[in-house]
């Protein structure tokens, strides 16, 4: 079933927030991530400083730091196979990551929305929290669908726009390992392939949106199966996890994950 899983988990998971843009305008998607830029620049730049001190404190071998760091601040999974390139990344440090990344999804996508009401938080608000603070894409929608339409609406945006980070932070950490290589030597990566297409393609649903192209009766089915789509993308992210998978991995680089996502949270918390 791997590869069905996989389609499931990028495919349909990616198809499904275009279907969501479809439901957005222009303004919402500009208000939404312009008022959430603060929090996630600076979630961002906690998460990555500590990972690199409770990394090397942990004694955690040098790529899967880097992985395990990149995947929490930015976007989980999709971070580590983009840094994963720039970096080199042997295989076995890749497969750990991901484990570590997957772990902590299927926690927050359960625990988010219970913390979320006990918290008292309202939709936009854990909206954002949970954009920030979620690893992967598939947990951060999961999670804000269960909280409410307008949650979902806003980890989304919130989610891609720190999706964006990953630009600006591959290039810086292609230029911190080419600096004083060879010219032959070094590795170069173009900025626009480090975009994710599925972004692109939301934005444009968004923009169809924004001009009225798309008929208001559409918009339940559109609704239902962004939905439908994200319950499919979650369930084989479930059936990607196992716990030999998570003994595999070793306690070092799993302490890692756990103690830069929660160091994420309640930085998010605190800094709305």
């Amino acid at each position: 079933w791997a590869g069905g899983k996989t389609f499931a988990q990028k495919t349909i998971l990616q198809a499904s927030i275009v279907l969501l843009g479809a439901g957005m305008s222009l303004w919402q998607v500009a208000t939404i991530g312009l008022a959430g830029l603060p929090v996630m620049i600076g979630t961002l730049v906690i998460c990555v400083a500590a990972g690199i001190v409770v990394g090397r404190a942990l004694g955690v071998e040098r790529d899967t730091r880097i992985l395990v760091t990149y995947g929490t601040a930015i976007c989980g999974a999709s971070a580590i196979a983009t840094m994963s390139a720039v970096i080199g990344a042997a295989g076995p440090a890749i497969a750990i990551s991901v484990t570590v990344i997957v772990v902590y999804n299927v926690l927050a996508a359960v625990l988010f929305p219970m913390l979320g009401h006990l918290l008292g938080l309202s939709e936009p608000a854990f909206g954002l929290w949970a954009g920030t603070a979620i690893n992967d894409t598939s947990s951060v929608v999961a999670a804000a669908t269960v909280y409410g339409v307008v949650a979902a609406s806003y980890a989304v945006v919130v989610k891609l726009t720190r999706t964006l980070a990953i630009v600006p932070l591959a290039l810086f950490q292609t230029w911190f390992q080419n600096r004083g290589l060879p010219e032959t030597e070094q590795k170069s990566t173009a900025w626009y392939r480090l975009i994710p297409l599925f972004l692109v393609l939301f934005l444009v649903a968004v923009i169809i949106q924004t001009a009225g192209l798309i008929p208001p009766a559409w918009n339940d089915t559109i609704r239902f199966l962004a939905f439908f789509g994200i319950t499919v993308a979650m369930a084989a992210v479930g059936m990607s996890s196992s716990l030999a998978d998570i003994r595999n991995a070793g306690w070092r680089p799993v302490a890692l994950g756990g103690i830069l996502w929660v160091l994420v949270a309640v930085s998010s918390l605190l800094l709305q």
